[in-house]
């Protein structure tokens, strides 16, 4: 082989992984929507204290934040109807004072919590994919017992960390695992059963705020 095809293949590869990284890059920094400063781990305590089971039959629910000038996906989370109501927030920004959390899950998710949550996410610039299926028993009891182990997540792992999940879960098997909230959303809607709900609000872009209004308003019984 003569030294110009060495040069010639060897530049090949040089692009090759040069545009890898790069689509890699573009795709870390689309993502980092779904990475926020961690919260403190709560005791045992404080999770028995605000433990919450919703009278509803088990059910797992898919929440995708939507940007809507791009239409992608900025962040996923998942609620687990089972033994008790949590929400698995991985690298999530939302907080509240009477909402305590452990490793990315957060705990007493009554009926106004989760719209405290919903509404905290949804604003000008992003609206809410709420999907919700009913499942068995032993499905969001397994479906918790993953969120409760997994521990915290690195921020733009958010859709990873919960198709990784949700694949674990009798049933879900099919599903794909995923880096990106948008894929994972339509993988979740075609599962038979699924009923799905676009959740918005028109207050303030700054997610800050709607996160501070929200948690007034839960300290307030809201």
């Amino acid at each position: 082989m003569s030294g110009s095809d060495l040069n010639v293949r060897s530049g090949v590869r040089r692009l090759s992984a040069g545009l890898r990284f790069a689509a890699l890059g573009v795709a870390v920094a689309a993502l980092t929507a779904c990475a926020a400063q961690q919260q403190p781990n709560a005791d045992d305590a404080t999770l028995e204290r605000v433990a919450y089971r919703h009278n509803g039959p088990p059910a797992l629910t898919l929440y995708t934040m939507i940007n809507n000038r791009t239409g992608k996906g900025a962040h996923t989370s998942l609620m687990v109807n089972a033994s008790e109501r949590v929400i698995f927030d991985p690298a999530g920004s939302f907080y509240a004072d009477v909402v305590p959390e452990r490793d990315d899950v957060l705990f007493g998710i009554t009926p106004g919590v989760e719209k405290a949550y919903r509404g905290s996410h949804a604003r000008s610039t992003h609206h809410v994919v709420v999907q919700r299926l009913e499942v068995t028993p032993e499905q969001a009891q397994r479906a918790y017992q993953l969120v409760r182990a997994n521990g915290r997540v690195p921020g733009a792992f958010c859709a990873n960390a919960t198709a990784s999940i949700l694949k674990q879960v009798p049933g879900f098997e099919g599903l794909n695992v995923t880096f990106y909230p948008g894929n994972l959303s339509e993988q979740f809607g075609a599962l038979p059963g699924v009923t799905t709900e676009r959740y918005r609000e028109n207050d303030s872009a700054d997610l800050q705020e709607g996160l501070a209004k929200n948690n007034a308003a839960l300290n307030a019984g809201g």
